[in-house]
């Protein structure tokens, strides 16, 4: 026996597709396997094991330390891990210990643009089996269960903002390392403004075409590629997937985009509003919808092809828009995302619904064909963590169904609606998920309160922090 069997960590599915890697491992001469997890922030961390190791990790799993869960986005671990009583949100990460990763074959990649390379997510398991409470995958993978169980599959769909720029200077002298070490130097692919032009597209079409080969090649569900309306801004599309599918997706594709970028010469980031000027803020719009698991319809869709949402989308409707202040920590968990909540601005500023209005916070899409029923969030930005985010969908649409909820009216003026505003600030935003017995129940108090700490820990380094805006606004002014 194994780690994994022992403690039953994978189906019988799981089991036949380790076969099947291992045997398309050695027929196509892979040297090396990258395995990942994806932390708080929806970084991917892990080793990258010689080939031979591979049989290994597919019966004990692979152990990595368990600091790498208590690390803000500057990388430095906020907690004092290694002294008793040091107010961890997961007792079981005290002192630095290991945890599990257990390969999920069903993941299994082979990179494109890395020799000989495979690629596997993983996740975190406690050595006595335990499910890791900050392993973010579990936590979407029990929100797609959950749904499950009252008969529906979760489907989303992807819509991607981004800046792909061209690397001038990478900053990696000494002098400019640190946590976080300096940004780097780029230059725009295009001036912006244009939005949707064939004239600048064809301007990156070069470095665009590189990406949607690399997708290609990974088995991403690409539909579309576009430019946006921010200097140097671009848009991916990708088609609707079911389950943890779309999560898994984005995870893979935003890794790609940076690696095939960087060994190009390119810059790709998924920073919301970036510093540069005359930038648009990013977004990331998620489009979902509920299948029924015995018929395969689109349980948005009234059974009689009516236009509108049925009553369970009506019920899901409510929901999202009943927990989104809580869960927009899930959505926008930098403090870079906030920025872009402003009226007119294409990104919602307040809690309100919407038929096909891109200045909702949920631009419903109910007309026309019952199969593309669906609810669009636009609340999102492109930095998010991909599990918590469709997990915070799937929990708080839910919580709608079970509690049949009846949305407000629809507007028909987003950013002059008499609604609730969005949370303003991370450190506000946190305050209502901290406050959500909706959130803390679907979730857990133990991985509220971790993610609590680690992004708190990440707004107090920022409030200490002095900015060129007040370094502008008051040295010579005081």
């Amino acid at each position: 026996m194994s780690f994994i069997a022992d403690h039953g960590l994978w189906s019988e599915d799981q089991q036949c597709l380790a076969s099947e890697v291992s045997a398309r491992v050695a027929a196509e001469g892979i040297e090396t396997i990258r395995l990942v997890f994806v932390d708080l922030h929806g970084i991917t961390r892990g080793k990258t094991l010689l080939a031979g190791s591979l049989a290994g990790a597919f019966g004990e799993g692979c152990a990595i330390t368990s600091t790498l869960l208590l690390k803000d986005t500057s990388h430095r671990t906020v907690v004092p891990v290694f002294a008793a009583g040091a107010g961890i949100g997961d007792a079981d990460l005290q002192g630095g210990g290991d945890v599990i990763m257990v390969p999920d074959p069903a993941t299994f990649r082979v990179l494109p643009w890395a020799t000989s390379t495979g690629w596997i997510l993983c996740d975190l398991y406690h050595k006595d089996g335990r499910p890791v409470a900050s392993s973010t995958r579990g936590l979407a993978r029990r929100a797609v269960d959950r749904l499950a169980a009252r008969g529906y599959d979760y489907v989303s769909g992807l819509e991607v903002e981004f800046y792909l720029t061209r690397l001038d200077d990478p900053i990696l002298r000494p002098e400019d390392a640190g946590q976080p070490g300096r940004p780097p130097q780029v230059s725009l692919l295009h001036g912006g403004y244009n939005y949707l032009t064939e004239q600048l597209y064809d301007q990156i079409e070069p470095m665009v075409d590189v990406l949607r080969a690399a997708c290609v090649a990974l088995g991403l569900p690409l539909h579309s590629m576009e430019v946006e309306f921010g200097p140097s801004q671009c848009e991916f599309v990708f088609r609707a997937g079911s389950g943890l599918g779309p999560a898994d997706d984005m995870v893979l594709f935003r890794s790609m985009a940076k690696q095939v970028a960087r060994r190009h010469g390119y810059h790709v980031s998924f920073m919301c509003r970036p510093q540069l000027p005359e930038a648009m803020a990013s977004g990331w719009h998620l489009h979902q919808s509920l299948r029924d698991r015995v018929s395969g319809a689109n349980a948005f869709a009234p059974a009689d092809g009516a236009d509108g949402l049925s009553l369970v989308g009506q019920q899901f409707l409510a929901g999202l828009l009943a927990g989104a202040a809580a869960a927009t920590p899930f959505s926008t968990p930098t403090i870079n995302g906030y920025k872009r909540y402003r009226p007119n601005s294409l990104a919602p500023d307040r809690l309100a619904w919407a038929e096909d209005n891109r200045g909702a916070l949920l631009r419903v899409l109910a007309r026309g064909s019952p199969a593309l029923r669906r609810i669009e969030n636009r609340v999102g930005e492109p930095a998010a963590n991909p599990y918590l985010y469709l997990a915070s969908q799937m929990e708080t649409g839910l919580a709608g169904i079970e509690a049949a909820l009846v949305p407000p009216p629809s507007v028909d003026s987003p950013y002059a609606a008499a609604a609730t505003l969005l949370p303003r600030s991370l450190e506000s935003a946190l305050d209502l998920l901290d406050a959500s017995a909706l959130l803390r129940g679907a979730f857990g108090d133990g991985f509220v309160d971790h993610f609590l700490l680690i992004k708190r820990a990440e707004v107090a380094r920022y409030n200490q922090t002095v900015t060129d805006w007040e370094h502008r606004e008051y040295f010579d002014l005081f």
